[in-house]
């Protein structure tokens, strides 16, 4: 028999001792019918709760929140008018109160004895959450065995950030129905929560035990609460940063050890919760998506992680969605999102031609100049076509001494002007790709020393950025115009002296 955690266990499991506060008041009379009316005094006294769904407030590492727990014991954690209309209550308390808001959904879906009119109440309770999160505040889901039909299909899927019970039944299609609908069985292993994870629909698979762990992490970083303002170091001035050619940058950002975005959120970051794919079936693992905290201020990171980057396994169409799902995280949460290029390109390929590479990176350079949230972009190491430019508009773009932007490898470049390899390095030179002539052009806005090369400090480079990212995002924080003013940026550029 299946082991299931009950709503009470996951209380116990998230909050802090003694904090939990009920929300619930007696359900709503939906007029049941003599039997329905027996089955909801079996799932009672089965259950131990008056409904299928418990929701309140407590403190988690001393911080308010609101919760909502299912118990799959009563009627198979269905959502019925009053179990729903009880959700869509605390959603609203959680709105006016201000609160972050944690939800553990685990149910078979609409309640079948309430029809149609139960079925429609999906649609209450994912209006409430949305009114949520455009207030600005967190929504964390949990989903436990089993969360399926409209739950799985409604506020089980809106969170910002979702994790999952290990093993879980996770799916749109119950299998019994699908059985009985088919006449065969469903697939095995699609419907699980690590399948899920592999694919980019949820974000992680976390055991209950470690569950509460989970939650503090997220809450530090989506729910900050005025931590306490670090020391940073001024920004480096030009004669700060030795004068050497375009093709050493190259060569050193081509360097198999040179540090990136994984060892600058290892070596950096104060919180981190990795987060993973699109939540709509994609993931590409040539990119790093996380919420974290560089010195005290919360942020969305998106980034290329070179360790599984290569000439042949560069960025699709996938992680370009995956780039616009952390833009729209940060702009939903209301904390600066950070880009780290450090990229061979863009996918060459038949299919990233098919799956749209050329409108995501136009999509993702559109949503960049108009996201209402501050944004720094970093070119960390190589910076290559359009997977590099497709990241770079933000508020301040940072470059490390030794990185680089090209609308091509020099070698391609070369490839097209000279029909060969071997002018690589003249092209490197005459296209002005280096981090002194990005600063002179003002495509960046400060360089990040290296001493004298990142691949042979790479813990010391790494926190050097992080002070930079912190430091700008300071300076950026109050613009109450940013929108225009990123705008105006790109429109000055190129314009030099000529420009009016």
């Amino acid at each position: 028999m299946t082991t299931r955690t009950s709503a009470a266990e996951i209380l116990d499991a998230v909050l802090d001792g003694g904090s939990f506060v009920s929300w619930d008041r007696a359900p709503i009379d939906v007029s049941p019918g003599p039997k329905y009316a027996a089955d909801l005094a079996k799932a009672r006294d089965k259950s131990g709760v008056d409904e299928s769904v418990l929701t309140g407030q407590g403190l988690v590492d001393g911080r308010p929140v609101a919760i909502i727990a299912c118990e799959f014991a009563f009627l198979a954690g269905s959502i019925g008018v009053a179990a729903a209309e009880r959700i869509a209550t605390a959603i609203e308390r959680a709105t006016a109160e201000n609160l972050p808001l944690i939800a553990s959904p685990t149910s078979g879906g609409t309640r079948m004895q309430e029809g149609t009119l139960a079925f429609v109440q999906m649609v209450k309770i994912a209006g409430a959450v949305t009114l949520h999160k455009q207030a600005g505040l967190p929504y964390l889901v949990y989903l436990r065995n089993p969360t399926t039909g409209g739950v799985f299909a409604s506020w089980g899927s809106l969170a910002h950030v979702t994790f999952a019970e290990p093993g879980a039944l996770i799916g749109f299609l119950g299998p019994r129905v699908y059985q009985a609908l088919y006449d065969k069985p469903f697939p095995e292993g699609v419907q699980t929560a690590e399948n899920l994870y592999h694919h980019g629909v949820i974000d992680g698979v976390v055991p209950v035990d470690s569950l509460r762990h989970l939650m503090v992490r997220a809450l530090r970083v989506v729910s900050p609460d005025g931590e306490t303002a670090h020391h940073l170091d001024p920004a480096p001035t030009v004669g700060d940063i030795p004068d050497r050619s375009a093709w050493h940058s190259v060569e050193s950002s081509r360097r198999p050890d040179r540090p990136g975005v994984r060892e600058l959120l290892e070596h950096a970051a104060s919180e981190q919760v990795p987060l993973s794919g699109t939540g709509q079936g994609e993931s590409d693992t040539t990119i790093l998506l996380s919420l974290c905290k560089f010195r005290g201020i919360s942020c969305v990171v998106f980034g290329n992680d070179r360790s599984s980057h290569s000439i042949t396994a560069t960025m699709g169409p996938g992680a370009l969605r995956q780039a616009r799902r952390g833009m729209k995280l940060a702009e939903e949460l209301r904390i600066p999102l950070v880009l780290v290029i450090d990229t061979f390109g863009a996918a060459l390929s038949k299919e990233a031609e098919e799956g749209g590479i050329a409108p995501e990176i136009a999509r993702c350079i559109s949503d960049l100049v108009t996201v209402d949230t501050p944004t720094v972009s970093v070119l960390l190491g190589q910076g290559t076509g359009g997977g590099a430019l497709a990241l770079l508009p933000a508020d301040r773009t940072l470059c490390a001494q030794n990185a680089w932007l090209a609308p091509l490898p020099p070698e391609g470049a070369s490839a097209i002007v000279h029909r060969d390899t071997a002018h690589a390095s003249d092209m490197a030179e005459a296209q002005g790709i280096r981090s002194m002539d990005l600063l002179r052009d003002g495509i960046v806005d400060a360089i990040v020393p290296e001493h004298p090369d990142a691949a042979e400090e790479p813990v010391d480079f790494s926190i050097r950025i992080a002070g930079a990212i912190a430091r700008e995002l300071r300076n950026i924080s109050s613009d109450d115009d940013r929108v225009s003013s990123r705008l105006a940026r790109y429109r000055r550029l190129g314009l030099g002296n000529h420009g009016q």
